[in-house]
């Protein structure tokens, strides 16, 4: 077997980030994951952001591990194809605004009559209902919505900022990852195929529920007001660069103290336990930012590992790839790719003994596997000659 998901097979009408990286999950897994794309762009996330050799590199990762089919969906033929691959299908995902797919004639109900069994995956926006349902949405309208650019205020001036990658998209795409292979295992148990739907603003908010809104979980009075992280959630400048360092208990900020060169601090009434520490993270933070800068990264790093003190350099983007503990993680690996060359990328994260989840084949190019997949369904030759010479089949 290629991984644990190895006989199971996706069609996937995602684009963009959020139903791609779901999916991406599956295909390192071992699922059979078929793209299926629009004539002319494709998905467009293929043309956004660093590329070369008409690829780009967040198509590459999201996209590893599957297969691309084109089909005009607006054509009776192409949407005729993608029922009959639809019908040799285990899981269906698609993230068109809620509607849109019933409209195309791809709604649950239509594909339930050629895959009784069939996961149905629907992820959107802001969810199936409400006033917001039918509104276009990109990651940075969900971090704005959600309360996780008012969670990144710069605390200081109170000004929201907005988290520097498309957070929401990711944690919507693990959770219906995880989903869609609940599902999968609820079917196994004989429930049969259910549809499954996953909106980003609910994804996002669960996800910065219990760190980000604990003032807002215990309801009514007596309730005591978060910690102050504000000092502590920073990075430290060095004579080199910048690192981070977290002490919380009593040991580790003794650690730190003795670390720095300056065990007073650890008899100083401000600071000599956690809540103190808190109230006074600010003064606190002054300190350590002083001392801080009198050594290098490397040098403040061995000094805190001999005192078990959590801490880690601020790795820079082009050098992460040489990190210790990410080499011996084997984590990124390097492959080749027939248009855009080598291209290095990280492995399948989770890692299975028995089963292991591997990297079969780099992202698809535009259409690439039409001509395979529709042999696979049995299609005769004249009939995938008859659609290519259509332009329904890309």
């Amino acid at each position: 077997m290629s991984g644990p998901l190895d006989g199971i097979r996706v069609v996937d009408l995602t684009a963009m980030v959020s139903g791609p990286m779901a999916t991406a999950v599956l295909a390192d897994q071992g699922a059979d994951v078929i793209k299926v794309e629009p004539p002319g762009t494709g998905d467009l996330i293929r043309h956004i952001g660093c590329s070369r050799g008409e690829l780009s590199a967040i198509f590459s990762t999201l996209n590893r591990n599957k297969r691309s089919l084109v089909l005009d969906l607006g054509e009776p033929r192409g949407l005729a194809v993608l029922r009959d691959l639809v019908a040799s299908a285990d899981v269906f995902v698609q993230n068109f605004r809620p509607g849109v797919a019933e409209q195309m004639g791809i709604g649950e109900a239509a594909l339930r009559s050629v895959a009784p069994d069939l996961v149905y995956v629907s992820i959107s926006g802001f969810g199936e209902t409400g006033p917001y349902a039918r509104h276009r949405v990109y990651d940075i309208v969900i971090q704005a919505l959600s309360g996780m650019a008012a969670s990144q205020a710069d605390p200081r001036t109170g000004v929201p900022e907005l988290v520097r990658n498309i957070v929401a998209d990711k944690a919507t795409a693990l959770i219906a990852a995880q989903a869609i292979t609940a599902a999968l295992f609820a079917r196994e148990r004989g429930a049969g195929g259910q549809h499954v739907r996953v909106a980003m603003l609910d994804a996002t908010i669960a996800f910065l529920w219990p760190d980000v809104m604990q003032s807002q979980t215990f309801l009514g009075p007596g309730v005591t007001p978060p910690a102050s992280l504000g000092g502590f959630l920073s990075v430290r400048p060095t004579a080199d660069g910048f690192m981070t360092i977290f002490a919380i208990t009593d040991g580790e900020f003794e650690g730190l103290c003795r670390a720095l060169g300056r065990p007073q601090l650890a008899l100083d009434e401000r600071f000599r336990d956690t809540a103190g520490r808190m109230r006074h993270a600010d003064v606190l933070a002054g300190i350590l930012d002083e001392t801080t800068r009198s050594r290098t990264t490397a040098s403040w790093c061995e000094l805190l590992a001999a005192e078990d003190v959590p801490h880690a350099p601020v790795n820079q983007l082009e050098t992460l790839h040489e990190d210790e503990q990410v080499l011996a993680n084997a984590l990124l690996v390097e492959m080749e790719h027939p248009r855009a060359g080598r291209l290095r990328t990280p492995r399948p994260v989770a890692r299975f003994d028995v089963t292991p989840a591997t990297l079969r084949r780099p992202a698809p190019s535009l259409g690439e596997h039409g001509v395979e997949v529709l042999r696979e369904m049995g299609l005769p030759e004249s009939e995938i000659d008859d659609l290519r010479a259509k332009k329904i089949l890309g």
